[in-house]
């Protein structure tokens, strides 16, 4: 009898957890109905349970599982949810603890871990892989192993391991037979059996096996420890959480950290070609063909929104997509310490990097601590960059074989090399610049320009240097755009300030210019039909006997900007930037709009204050007084 009611208990709480959603807990049981009362144990229950339109609410704990939803929502009033419980602490890792080490020599322990602990994948036995990796001569694997949250480097060779540590840098390295994985690792001064110290198990963290999960939102969790592959382009790109080639997620206020390549993924489906297009003569362009008959289109990939996330901690990229990250918004995240190990090397590491952005808007993010802030590679178009904080980088922003038309406006680039551009059809309008432009006359790849706000390919065109337009900026510091003083396509700068430090450029000027390609069959006939041309200067002010005396103060999350500005900039009359003033991008011949195709008019500042539309002041902020100052630049007050 107590039986048959409790049964009947269960069903009918069932159907009201239902109605309110789904819950998860520690000390729930997958056996519940995913009340509150009664919570499910794990995530992914709740994923195979959750229908359009349902909340998953995930309560406090660690949670050691990788989560992979079999469907998604089917709109964007009727998405799939997944959050965690407000104002708890939710985990969700792709290792497990590892307890049992014994004491070899020096600083070294061992662990000997049966293989059934992985399933039928061991990142032990992982090799990093894929196309436009460099492994700098040296086996890399995706396993890691992490001391009290901290995560260790790979040894080359077992003979590293067996040496004294090195000062805050121990290492690891493992064996893997067909019975058991053992693994050495270095803990000066500390005894592991003591410590939290763990090992990757799991490939990602919450990633859908299928494409077209659709409409899914990810809100508030900590997510870490994946045992992720090299993602380029051409590829399947995995991540601690990846969309799969999926229409309409938000990931928004999750902290995602320590994947062995890439945070987040926005990026590519996999298929039999994966990693086999690095040598192939035509190359990434096969990719893309086969994409668009596999449903690249607006309505039915990209659309995502990814805002307000931390990302530390990656190898290869915080935030990676090829061709999945169109008419997406990323906004408000804070990027950092993205391959910082250094290990191995490619062609694919910065903290953001898309192929494929075609109308995304990139917005008030804080990037720093990478070897490359922004690269936004192949088909760049109709994409804004606007009011990111970019610092402490090796590079700010590489722009790569883009047709345009790309605008980049109200940036604070701090960087030693501001921007490195092989692109056209480029309005960079109203940023500080502090370091040098890098500027490439022509390169000899041919890539694709697309219809108007489409993936549709309209036609493809190699890429010469120009049609590159500078408006309303501060230079700073080194800020160095001299390269562009002749180029293939028009150049034009109108309305900057060059202040002490800074390097004018001079129209006919051809300093270190690269010619990228030249080896190419056929690039010798591609450059002969174009004409070298002056960049046009004019209603710019050179102030090189004023130092804007700028730098960045640190301190926990904030950052204060300390710049100097002289009132007398604004006696110079400048244009207000709009679509009216840009002619179009002149490979793609389109104009500079917004994604819904209406005039793009800069009338906001970096700190979205309203601009003096008659004459708007030099630089990312509207000036209101001269002088030295002390600027909020994150997190931004509005």
């Amino acid at each position: 009898m107590k039986t048959i009611l409790h049964l009947t208990l269960l069903a009918y709480a069932a159907a009201l957890g239902h109605a309110a959603g789904l819950h998860v807990a520690i000390n729930g049981d997958d056996k519940n109905p995913g009340t509150k009362s009664f919570p499910l144990r794990t995530i992914q229950r709740a994923a195979e349970l959750a229908q359009p339109g349902d909340t998953v609410t995930v309560h406090a704990g660690i949670y050691r599982e990788r989560v992979n939803p079999p469907r998604g929502g089917t709109s964007d009033e009727k998405r799939v949810v997944f959050q965690a419980a407000p104002g708890e602490d939710v985990v969700i890792t792709g290792s497990e603890p590892a307890t049992g080490w014994t004491k070899d020599t020096n600083d070294t322990w061992r662990l000997v871990v049966p293989n059934f602990l992985f399933g039928d994948f061991n990142p032990y036995n992982d090799l990093i892989r894929g196309d436009w990796f460099e492994d700098k001569g040296r086996p890399h694997h995706t396993g890691a192993v992490y001391l009290n949250g901290a995560w260790l480097k790979e040894a080359a060779e077992k003979e590293e391991i067996m040496r004294p540590a090195a000062q805050n840098d121990p290492l690891w390295f493992a064996e893997v037979n067909d019975v058991t994985t053992e693994i050495w690792a270095q803990f000066p001064g500390v005894d592991p059996n003591g410590e939290a110290v763990e090992i990757n198990v799991r490939k990602t963290v919450f990633y859908p096996e299928k494409p077209f999960i659709n409409y899914i939102t990810v809100r508030g969790f900590k997510m870490r420890n994946a045992a992720t592959n090299w993602a380029p382009p051409s590829a399947e790109q995995k991540a601690v959480i990846g969309t799969h080639w999926s229409k309409g997620w938000v990931i928004e206020d999750n902290i995602v950290s320590h994947s062995k390549c890439t945070g987040i993924s926005l990026g590519k489906y996999g298929d039999e070609h994966d990693n086999m297009t690095s040598d192939t003569a035509e190359g990434y362009v096969a990719t893309i063909r086969r994409a668009l008959d596999f449903g690249w289109n607006k309505e039915t990939i990209g659309g995502h929104i990814v805002r307000n996330n931390t990302v530390s901690n990656c190898e290869q990229a915080g935030i990676v997509g090829s061709m999945g990250c169109a008419f997406s918004v990323i906004e408000g995240n804070v990027i950092h310490d993205i391959h910082v190990h250094r290990l191995f090397d490619g062609h694919e590491q910065a903290a953001i990097k898309f192929h494929g952005a075609i109308d995304t808007r990139i917005a008030n993010n804080r990037i720093f601590n990478t070897n490359l802030g922004l690269w936004l590679d192949w088909m760049t178009q109709g994409t804004r960059v606007e009011g990111n904080l970019f610092h402490d980088n090796t590079q700010d922003v590489f722009l790569e074989v883009n047709h345009g038309p790309l605008l980049v406006a109200n940036n604070i680039m701090l960087s030693p090399s501001s921007m490195r551009m092989n692109s056209s059809g480029v309005v960079i309008a109203h940023n500080i610049i502090s370091g040098t432009i890098d500027a490439t006359a022509f390169d000899s790849r041919i890539t694709p320009y697309h219809k108007a706000h489409s993936t549709e390919i309209a036609g493809m065109h190699d890429n010469p240097g120009g049609d590159v337009r500078f408006f309303n900026n501060l230079f700073v510091k080194r800020g160095d755009p001299s390269q562009y003083g002749r180029m293939l396509l028009p150049v034009l700068f109108q309305g900057n300030v060059f202040t002490n430090g800074t390097v004018m450029p001079m129209p006919g000027k051809t300093t270190n210019l690269k010619f990228e390609g030249m080896n190419r069959k056929g690039a010798k006939e591609q450059l002969k039909k174009y004409t070298q041309q002056d960049a046009v200067v004019q209603n710019s002010l050179e102030a090189m006997d004023f130092d804007a005396a700028v730098s960045l103060i640190q301190s926990g999350r904030k950052a204060i900007l300390e710049i100097s500005i002289d009132k007398k900039w604004l006696t110079k009359k400048r244009e207000s930037v709009t679509s009216a003033i840009l002619p179009t991008a002149v490979i793609p011949d389109l104009p500079y709009v917004n994604p819904d195709g209406s005039p793009v008019t800069i009338d906001t500042d970096y700190f979205g204050n309203q601009r003096n539309i008659k004459n708007p002041s030099p630089g990312p902020f509207e000036i209101t007084k001269g002088g030295k100052q002390s600027l909020q630049v994150w997190p931004l007050k509005r």
